[in-house]
């Protein structure tokens, strides 16, 4: 047990530093005298006495986390931290049994934006801010946040950001220091959601439903403060800015970053995501408008060009925000921008899914399989841009597209076997393990997960977790041999 006190310490700091992050729902709640600030003092003394309580106890046990540590570290925050985002909900929103609180606390960490909660539009302003707070945090990773501040207590955070930070090329760093990588994406991320927060405004939003709608898009959670999502406002502008903000949190924070930090684009042209990106959003947008056109699924042109690429894009991003209940689409539509959150987002990004990047090196994988073929002895690396694909990297692609596809069949079959029709569960998983939040059946946007049971429910809160963490993190962690070192 002594082995693993400095990752018991390490988790103790975090929790103490979630705690803290509830004293913004706090300071709004006092603020509009919304009635839910008793549920937040309670959570934020029982987080920060429990962070605080497990880091006095395992102080003196303190050294450089292993490689070992920070995966056990990961996946104990992200199975941990929910517990504690589910106070406030669980004190304040009567009949909320903990099971769903902890769902929905998992969806808004994860940033996956599936809900079980209704009557959204009554909840006070600070219980829809934390929902979407969760999502803000979770979107960027809080390790990512505490990873600059580890080092200054002795707790070096390379391997926990190399654990966290979601791209299969995790040995790149921005910055010489890891500190100074975390603090440039989390400066960068800020500086995204304050400009989506105000465009949100200029658009026609209130203060309040600006401010949560920013957290959502930049952590492209899927979490509203309102009942029927966006599409309660009816808003062209609005739906405008959301899609613009999207596609921004959806590349990668690192070439902001360096765009930011240069003053110039050309970080963006030398991305090889970027195109392939924006043209599989575009061709998609173009051919499901032309598609539920000739359905007459819409009144007129415009109407359908405008629902589909909201869609579209909040969809294949894992946002999961909609404007219209996309379920009354024939089902090769649905079926399509589902299969587009699979891999749109690219590494980097705050997005779900096996990300653009997995995806275009297993599409060059295939490729070159097919030359040597052709030509046993032809010499074909695997290329992105101008970097060659190392065979260590192009193995653990090929192994997370695996485990990735398993683990879809095997959670939609044991969802199947608990009685969920096999559309509704072959989406929820989907939705769910990419992040998405919204998917088809019993589960679209027109509804949420309140109709599953606890089974069910508790099943799709790990495949949240293992989406999250693009699953080997967590899987590392649950194998015997992880635990016989």
């Amino acid at each position: 047990m002594r082995s693993y006190y400095p990752v018991l310490n390490a988790m103790g700091l975090i929790i103490m530093i979630f705690g803290l992050l509830m004293g913004f729902p706090i300071a709004i709640s006092y603020y509009l005298g919304d009635g839910a600030h008793i549920a937040f003092d309670t959570a934020l003394l029982v987080t920060f006495g429990s962070g605080l309580s497990l880091w006095l106890l395992t102080r003196g046990k303190r050294r450089d986390l292993r490689v070992p540590d920070g995966f056990l570290l990961v996946a104990a925050s992200w199975i941990m931290l929910p517990l504690f985002g589910a106070i406030p909900l669980l004190s304040f929103i009567p009949d909320l049994t903990f099971t769903y609180a902890y769902f929905e606390a998992v969806s808004g960490l994860t940033a996956t934006g599936a809900t079980v909660l209704s009557g959204l539009d009554d909840l006070p302003v600070s219980i829809n801010v934390w929902r979407t707070f969760m999502h803000w945090i979770g979107g960027m990773g809080v390790i990512v946040l505490v990873v600059a501040i580890l080092p200054l207590l002795g707790i070096g955070g390379r391997q926990l950001f190399k654990a966290e930070v979601p791209t299969p090329m995790k040995e790149s760093s921005l910055t010489p220091r890891i500190t100074e990588t975390a603090k440039g994406l989390w400066i960068t991320y800020i500086l995204l959601t304050v400009a989506c927060g105000v465009c949100l405004w200029l658009a026609g939003l209130s203060g309040w439903d600006a401010l949560i709608h920013a957290f959502t898009v930049a952590g492209l959670g899927g979490f509203s403060s309102k009942e029927a999502s966006l599409g309660h406002f009816n808003n062209i502008q609005v739906e405008m800015v959301v899609i613009f903000f999207a596609l921004l949190a959806a590349m990668n924070y690192a070439t902001h970053y360096l765009a930011l930090v240069r003053r110039s684009p050309r970080p963006y042209m030398r991305d090889p995501e970027i195109p392939i990106f924006l043209g599989v959003l575009g061709v998609s947008v173009l051919l499901l408008t032309a598609y539920l056109t000739q359905y007459q699924a819409h009144s007129d042109l415009a109407m359908t060009l405008r629902y589909v690429s909201f869609h579209v894009v909040s969809i294949s991003t894992s946002l999961g925000l909609s404007t219209y209940d996309y379920t009354l689409w024939p089902m090769f539509a649905q079926l399509w921008i589902l299969f587009l959150g699979s891999f749109i987002a690219c590494s980097g990004s705050t997005g779900g899914g096996i990300k653009m990047m997995r995806a275009m090196i297993l599409y060059k994988q295939v490729f070159r399989e097919i030359v040597r073929s052709l030509h046993p002895n032809a010499v074909h690396p695997v290329r992105l841009g101008n970097q060659r694909v190392s065979d260590d990297i192009l193995h653990a692609v090929l192994g997370f597209g695996f485990m990735y596809m398993v683990s879809i069949v095997s959670l939609t079959l044991v969802l199947s076997l608990s009685g969920l029709d096999i559309v509704t569960a072959f989406s929820a998983v989907v939705a769910c393990i990419n992040n998405t939040g919204p998917g088809l059946g019993a589960v679209g946007p027109a509804s949420n997960y309140a109709g599953l049971n606890e089974f069910q429910i508790w099943t799709l809160s790990f495949t949240m977790i293992l989406g999250r963490l693009e699953i080997f993190t967590l899987l590392v962690v649950l194998t015997p041999v992880f635990w016989r070192r």
